[in-house]
């Protein structure tokens, strides 16, 4: 049987905050998409700066698509790959653990350039701001930070565990 090669909560932790981000994409995908509403909590008053919090105003701005496919739906592939990436890592050994989690923190590093793009097109051009798609953000960003704590802190079992290996 397959037999986990880090600790259950590593692999938790790993996994947890894309499973948050997939929901909340996923969430949008059904509402926008499928039955054509605007998800729950889409618009809370106030706003801050003059950034108001509505995501219909960024879900449906033109920046809400990369070419004719939806962020939400890139969104979601993101999140799968990652935690595609985090199972096949955790279950594997030697080369393959080592190779996946340097790739795990190139493609994090992805994440983290393209939050940023956002952020600045949520801020300072649609001037909304999305609860869905800030939750997806902060997954990132922690994913990222995760990401980055296991493969270099010298204190990380999970490093020490899958680039000690041979």
């Amino acid at each position: 049987m397959f037999k986990l090669k880090i600790s259950k909560i590593d692999f938790i932790i790993l996994i947890v905050m894309s499973v948050i981000g997939l929901i909340s994409s996923l969430t949008v995908i059904y509402e926008l998409y499928a039955v054509h509403y605007l998800p729950p909590f889409c618009q809370l008053p106030g706003s801050v700066g003059g950034v108001v919090f509505n995501c219909a105003k960024v879900l449906l701005s033109n920046y809400a698509n990369f070419g004719p496919v939806s962020l939400d739906f890139l969104a979601a592939v993101w999140f799968i790959v990652n935690i595609a990436l985090v199972t096949i890592m955790s279950f594997s050994g030697g080369r393959t653990a080592r190779n996946i989690l340097r790739f795990l923190f190139g493609w994090r590093f992805f994440g983290i350039v393209v939050v940023a793009y956002l952020l600045y097109l949520e801020f300072f051009v649609v001037r909304a701001i999305c609860l869905y798609c800030t939750v997806m953000h902060i997954a990132i960003i922690i994913d990222f930070a995760i990401i980055s704590y296991l493969l270099f802190s010298k204190s990380s079992k999970t490093r020490q565990a899958l680039l000690s290996e041979s």
